[in-house]
């Protein structure tokens, strides 16, 4: 006679992995917020730590604000980064966000922690890598984390479990067609 095996797995067991979504193209935001979702559906507490960015007016974090389950903080002053020459506002408010992360990180709170564009954040030098790194590894077991940004350091790429790149062949903006409300943000 045949054995069936019934798996059961509770939304929290296995967590503890880490993902970079990195890369030129369009998507990064919309696919971490996507698995936090995904997380939020099966019951688990996700909080998503956004490095650079402020105000409501994006699809996804005026849609996660209806999603049981889904924290979003902000730090950001609502104004793009001068590459060149970050504000002292700019590295205060990134410094914050990673503060913040750290101590969510440890804590447990939540089992999924969205850091967003915090690889952004370390390419504009307004935080290191290794603070990153630093906050990552201080994390409490079984805490999944996401981060997203642009140029992802070597570092944490080799760090982290998953690593999708997003790349882009072809974009409206570069024919000149202006970022869409409810495509592009």
């Amino acid at each position: 006679m045949r054995k069936c095996f019934k798996v059961s797995m509770s939304a929290s067991e296995g967590l503890g992995k880490v993902h970079v979504i990195t890369g030129p193209g369009k998507g990064k935001t919309t696919a971490a917020f996507g698995l936090a979702m995904r997380a939020a559906g099966h019951g688990l507490k996700v909080c998503v730590i956004q490095f650079m960015k402020t105000g409501e007016t994006t699809g996804e974090v005026m849609a996660a604000k209806g999603v049981r389950g889904i924290e979003v903080q902000q730090f950001g002053t609502g104004k793009f980064v001068d590459l060149r020459k970050p504000s002292a506002e700019d590295r205060r408010l990134a410094r914050e966000a990673l503060q913040y992360a750290r101590a969510k990180l440890e804590s447990g709170d939540c089992q999924m922690i969205v850091l967003d564009e915090v690889s952004t954040a370390v390419s504009y030098g307004l935080i290191s890598k290794s603070d990153v790194l630093e906050a990552m590894k201080s994390r409490r077991e079984g805490v999944e984390v996401v981060l997203t940004g642009r140029d992802a350091p070597l570092e944490i790429i080799e760090y982290a479990d998953y690593v999708s790149v997003i790349d882009s062949w072809k974009h409206p903006f570069d024919e000149g067609v202006s970022a869409r409300k409810g495509i592009e943000w």
